[in-house]
Order: structure tokens, then sequence, then C-alpha cells
């Protein structure tokens, strides 16, 4: 079924998934297409954003946002264009960056609505480099890392779009700059066409060897993304005063019980101590919302003067989500994985 201009698709939770998101998770409805009042704008979805927190959010267990409820519309970054318009600043034809959802079709008031003008280059570009995952790999590196030249940056799911701009901004910023990703052909982009120095496949026997040789002089800056088997790999490289932004941990989000082997907290807060480390979570609209035209005005430099490059997973139909957010949560996705809600 294609996006229609009289009925509105949406996706919505129908269960509370244990483990793995399955078929059962999230269910297709048709509703009426909704009718924008005043003081507000009706706004097509064109392009989805599928994002690992996005398994968060389907949970209802203590988090930095409220979950999903049971019946109601998936959230998720959209590229948008507006139908009809009440709100100032905003008219037909206009491409915006929201929150629409998984649906064809949102009401807003322009809250938390970037407004891109009428021809944007590339326009589902918004939901990754030039978007969250590119404020998030920008902010967590220069805010939270404090990069200095000649220091040692390992950078976990170095092929994803918050991964592939972390290691690049690290070059740029004179960094050498070691990715970690799961298997060849991933690693073989990371370094021939994103510049990192070198990447080390974590499903390949002896990667915490091969960490270890790839890093002589240790670890100063640890970007994460996974979390898991990768971190144990990391944790005895860093050095003295390393810093630590933790971004996400996509190997747990599925996890129903505790990793296998000994209690490892007692060892982490051992080395974070002896070693005055910094490791610091963060929400990045939250913590470093303020700093957005900062960043776009940097990277967005970067990335038209080729400089920052930009691998996009472009997927079409809206009917393909469930499968391609589950596939993305086991690490399938090569680059930032986009649905074409158009198609």
């Amino acid at each position: 079924m294609t996006q229609s201009d009289s009925a509105n698709r949406q996706y919505v939770l129908a269960e509370r998934p244990v483990g793995e998101p399955n078929e059962n998770t999230l269910r297709l409805e048709t509703n009426e297409m909704p009718v924008a009042g005043a003081g507000q704008m009706l706004l097509r979805n064109e392009f989805l954003s599928l994002d690992p927190y996005m398994r968060g959010r389907m949970s209802d267990a203590p988090s930095y946002a409220a979950p999903v409820e049971i019946g109601g519309v998936m959230v998720g970054g959209t590229v948008s264009q507006v139908v009809t318009s009440d709100v100032p600043g905003y008219e037909a034809g206009d491409w915006v960056v929201a929150f629409g959802g998984w649906q064809d079709y949102f009401v807003s008031d322009g809250t938390m609505v970037i407004n891109m003008g009428k021809e944007p280059q590339n326009p589902s570009w918004a939901l990754g480099v030039l978007g969250m995952p590119g404020l998030t790999a920008w902010a967590g590196l220069t805010q939270i890392g404090q990069p200095k030249e000649g220091e040692t940056l390992v950078v976990a799911g170095a092929s994803g779009p918050v991964g592939a701009t972390v290691g690049q901004i690290g070059k740029l910023l004179g960094l050498r700059v070691v990715g970690i990703a799961g298997g060849a052909d991933k690693c073989a982009h990371v370094k021939d066409v994103l510049g990192f120095d070198d990447c080390i496949d974590y499903k390949a026997d002896g990667f915490p060897k091969a960490l270890k040789a790839s890093v002589p002089s240790g670890i100063d800056i640890y970007f994460e993304n996974v979390g898991g088997a990768v971190f144990d790999a990391v944790m005895p490289l860093l050095n003295p005063s390393a810093r630590i932004p933790v971004c996400g941990l996509i190997s747990q989000y599925n996890a129903t019980a505790l990793p296998d082997g000994p209690d490892r907290m007692s060892m982490l807060m051992g080395t974070i101590l002896r070693k005055r480390m910094t490791m610091r979570g963060f929400i990045v609209f939250d913590d470093f919302g303020h700093l957005y035209p900062e960043f776009a005005k940097q990277v967005g430099g970067w990335v038209a003067s080729g400089k920052i490059k930009y691998l996009e997973e472009m997927i079409d139909g809206m009917e393909q989500a469930p499968a391609a957010f589950a596939g993305l949560l086991r690490g399938e996705s090569f680059g930032k994985r986009v649905i074409k809600l158009s198609a």
C-alpha cells in the first residue's frame, strides 16, 4: 500500500517486546487523515529515520523519556513537507525536520520543527549527518571527548551514522582514529572511504589482540556506541585521563538478562578511579541542543566541501520499517538507515 492523500497509515505499538522486536510488536493501521486547526499545520512525512533509541521507547522501564503507550504511534524523526499551514514562518511546500513518527501525516504547532525551505539539497540527510546523529557525533566528541591533536580515538559502531561522523571529525582535528565495526566490508569502508587509520572487525577471531596491536600508545578517547564485549576489549587499553562519551549501548538493547561472565562493575569503577578517567552519558538535545547552530555551521561546511563523507541506506516503503528496525538492532545496517514513506 502506497502513501495516500486521503488516509493516514500508522504503525502503533501493539505490545512491549521481550528481547528483539518481532512481527507482533507493531501493528499497521489506516485511519483518516488528520485536519489542522487554528495555529497548526498539516505535515506529510516523506522520510522516516530509524534509530536505536526507539527500542527504549518500546519499553516501559525507567528512562530519560516517556515510553510509547500501547496503541500509540511509534515515535521517530522525520523529514516532512507542509501540506497546509496556519503557523507563522511555514507555508505549503516547505520541507521541515520534525518528530512526525511512524505515520504518513501529523498535525504540528511548530514545536521542535525546523524549516529547511522549498528546495533543500539532499533533504533526508537532515536525519543523519546534518541532523541528530551528526550533532550527537560532533557534540559527544568535542564537548566530552575534549580532543587534543595527536591523541588516539577509538570509535565503536564505526560504520554507522554516528560512529562514521565521529571518526571523520577526529581525523579533521588531528587525531589517530581506529574504528571498530562488524565485518570485513564495513571495515574496508571505514578505512578506504572514511579515512580512518585502522578498523578492527569485532566479529573476527582474536579481536582483543588485534585492537591492542592497533593502539600501541593506548586509547585517549573511546566513543561508546556498543558496550558488551567491545568495551571489555577496550577497557584495559584506556590511558590515564581517558574520556569516554557514552552515546549508546546497542549490544544490550534487546537483552533480557545480565551478560554472562563475572561482575565487571568493580573492575570498571577501579579503572575509572586509578586512571582518573571521565565517563559521561549524554542525551544530545537535552545536553547540547543549544550548540546546534555551531554544529550546523562547522559540520555543514565539512559536508559541503567533501571533507566528511556520508553513507545513507534508503529503504522504500513504510511496510519495510519494522523488519528494517529489527535488523538495525542486529547490526545489519550499513550507513544511516532511512525509510522512504512516499514509495
